[in-house]
């Protein structure tokens, strides 16, 4: 025997005993061995740490790392010496049923271990293992593969017409028909293998499909970065214990071996995976020191730095103090999203007839998130069923706008552009944050139907373009104070978003500021107009928000008594007798989260009355123009009733909020079903 292999085998088993693998093979070899079943195939997975390797030998680490078959056929004749000599296995008869699965916990930070299908040459062939990063675009169902097989002889007479001699057992990129195939001759007497079907080892098989998360930034519909890149998708195959590990839409790094498997005329690249790791977002750790300055000059008042945010944000498409309430709406949207399950959620539904304005501003908004899609019209917005392309038949779910922005936005344009179904089929996603994909077992070979339910954890915006929807429809007469004409949109999708606001400022009467900054730009697109543009980055922005979106805020006392007082003084006072209240059901769901996101805004973690008097403005306003005006009858524009142009305006509108508090503790005092607030006089 070659000193270098044995040298190996020697560094593989002390390698086991001291990280603890020896004692998990020496369990997964009970497990087995209790059984009293003979198979074909007994396969281990076994964790290799690269670095502690490399320690103990440089030249086993160099095998595990560039050629991880004939690595993994070290390992193999070391567990087969192990389970013969302390006798864990009674049924096993040869080296070749024991298959050893390579598991590296990482791999050396370096270039050359990263796998770019955008570098060329693409070397599938090199069998070594890669690293890769990615989104999943398409997921496939589960699926049955040979993990391995036993082959015998035909001739009766000859010894290997018994035992288990032949063993296939499955290799990266191999498919079905490499094998298990039917050309196999004996080494012995040449007469024809045939398989011993009874002890064929299936294990579980899904495809999946992965692409950069760069495509990201091609999926926003607007961005500064003007550099150019190609991007690929990537086929992943997930074997037994790592099938069902992936879900949709998510972001993971991945460790395999790439290959490239033939389908036809169609060869497609892929890479088996011994290991997937989900990659969680970092936000930064720190804001601008702009921003930290803005913060402590207007420390004296819980109002003042989220309205002093909004007066000055995205300045670069259009002037400071216009669109306020949209633009603090925005900011309260971005800082509200999240991955997680039963997150908090604020959808925006405006109306406007300022199209291309609105279009312009949410836009940018949107490329202030890592994940803020744009969805083409062309493709569907929530994941949908289609037959798998690698020759399989089965099903493959896609992904689409709604999970490509998971802990995002997905803003999905003019509303009233969608037919009746896909309406129908939103409401129902913005109510339950999750959407059913049916798959047909006839269609795509399965037994039975499959119902899989995705995840949609991601906010919603859209506008309705008010001059061409009173087009398409005759207008009601009957609107009480305050109210809108919504009805070409579904009243109960209207009810689901968060909140819904009116921009009234009719293309024909745009201000002054508006139209200087609109030509201007025209001419000069890369100009910064305003002394804020230059103080306030986009870069700023963007740290700001992935900052302040990861604060973990929790409600205090006095602010869930003024929520909920609000909450059942409007439900008493917002009702009829045929209907009963007009409030939704997820209101309350709606307010804290408003509140919630208020708090993220002001850098704060406790949710203080001052962000519920916020919260309450802006939602009773949604309520005002879906419903018309109620008994707490708030102005149109309640948060932002004056133009911030000093420090003077900051402190009326202080005084202004001031009073709306006062005014919102009497409307609960007289309509709240025994609700009782302390005010501070008391």
């Amino acid at each position: 025997m070659d000193p270098e292999i044995q040298k190996m085998r020697e560094v593989a088993l002390v390698y086991l005993d001291r990280s603890g693998g020896l004692q998990k093979f020496v369990h997964d070899c009970k497990r087995y061995n209790d059984s009293k079943q003979s198979y074909a195939v007994y396969r281990f997975v076994i964790s290799i740490n690269p670095s502690d390797i490399a320690e103990l030998d440089a030249t086993l680490g160099n095998h595990i790392l560039h050629s991880p078959l004939q690595a993994a056929g070290i390992f193999q004749s070391v567990c087969f010496i192990a389970i013969k000599t302390l006798s864990l296995i009674e049924q096993l008869q040869t080296e070749a049923q024991i298959s050893i699965l390579l598991k590296p916990t990482h791999l050396p930070p370096l270039p050359s271990y990263v796998l770019s299908l955008s570098a060329h040459p693409f070397n599938y062939t090199s069998q070594r293992f890669y690293m890769s990063e990615g989104i999943v675009i398409a997921m496939g169902t589960v699926t049955k593969y040979t993990q391995g097989a036993r082959f015998l002889c035909t001739e009766e007479t000859c010894p290997f017409s018994e035992g288990f001699r032949y063993i296939r057992v499955h290799c990266p990129g191999a498919t079905e028909s490499a094998t298990v195939r039917t050309d196999f001759v004996c080494s012995l007497c040449s007469s024809p293998l045939q398989e011993d079907m009874k002890f064929r080892v299936l294990g579980d098989k899904q495809i999946v499909e992965m692409i950069d998360a760069n495509v990201l930034n091609a999926l926003k519909g607007y961005s500064s970065d003007n550099s150019h890149f190609r991007i690929q998708a990537f086929t992943v195959f997930l074997r037994d214990e790592l099938a069902n590990k992936m879900t949709i839409g998510n972001h993971y790094r991945i460790i395999g071996i790439p290959a490239c498997v033939q389908n036809g005329l169609q060869a497609t690249a892929c890479i088996e995976a011994n290991s997937v790791q989900l990659c969680k977002p970092n936000g930064p750790s720190f804001v601008s020191d702009n921003f930290k300055y803005l913060l402590s000059l207007t420390s004296s008042s819980r109002w003042r730095f989220t309205a002093v945010l909004a007066n000055i944000f995205a300045s670069q498409v259009v002037p400071p103090g216009t669109y306020n309430t949209l633009k603090l709406a925005i900011l309260l949207s971005l800082v509200q999203t999240c991955e997680k399950e039963n997150a908090d959620h604020l959808d925006l539904l405006i109306m406007t007839s300022d199209t291309l304005i609105i279009d312009r501003l949410l836009n940018y908004s949107l490329c202030l998130l890592p994940r803020g899609i744009r969805h083409p019209p062309s493709s569907e917005i929530f994941p949908s069923v289609s037959k798998d392309k690698h020759g399989t038949g089965s099903a493959s779910i896609q992904a689409c706008s709604a999970v490509l922005a998971k802990g995002g936005i997905c803003y999905i344009g003019d509303l009233s552009l969608y037919k009746k179904d896909k309406l129908e089929l939103l409401q129902t996603v913005l109510e339950s944050r999750t959407t059913t994909v049916f798959i047909p077992g006839k269609k795509y070979g399965e037994e039975a139907d499959q119902q899989v339910t995705v995840s949609v954890q991601t906010n919603f915006w859209s506008f309705v373009d008010v001059d061409s929807s009173s087009k398409k429809h005759v207008q009601k007469e009957n609107f009480l104070i305050g109210q809108m004409d919504v009805s070409l949109i579904p009243a109960n999708l209207v009810d689901v978003f968060g909140l819904l606001i009116f921009n009234e400022s009719p293309s024909c009467r745009l201000s002054s500021p508006l139209v200087h900054h609109i030509l201007k730009k025209a001419i000069n697109p890369e100009a910064k107009l305003y002394k804020v543009s230059q103080q306030f980055t986009t870069q700023d922005y963007e740290e700001f928000i992935l900052f302040a979106k990861n604060l973990h805020v929790e409600l205090s006392s006095e602010a869930e008594h003024l929520i909920q007082g609000y909450y059942l003084a409007s439900r008493r006072v917002r009702r009829d007798s045929i209907h009963g209240s007009t409030l939704s059901a997820s209101a309350l769901k709606i307010l804290i989260s408003l509140s919630k996101a208020h708090t993220k805004l002001s850098l704060r973690q406790t949710v203080l009355e001052e962000d519920a008097v916020i919260a309450i403005l802006l939602f009773e306003s949604s309520l005002t123009l879906k419903h018309g005006t109620s008994a707490l009858c708030v102005a149109p524009n309640s948060v932002f009733p004056f133009d911030l142009s000093d420090e003077n305006s900051l402190q009326q509108r202080d005084i202004y909020l001031m009073q709306c508090h006062h005014q919102l503790l009497k409307f609960i005092a007289a309509y709240g079903p025994g609700i009782h607030i302390y005010t501070n006089e008391e």
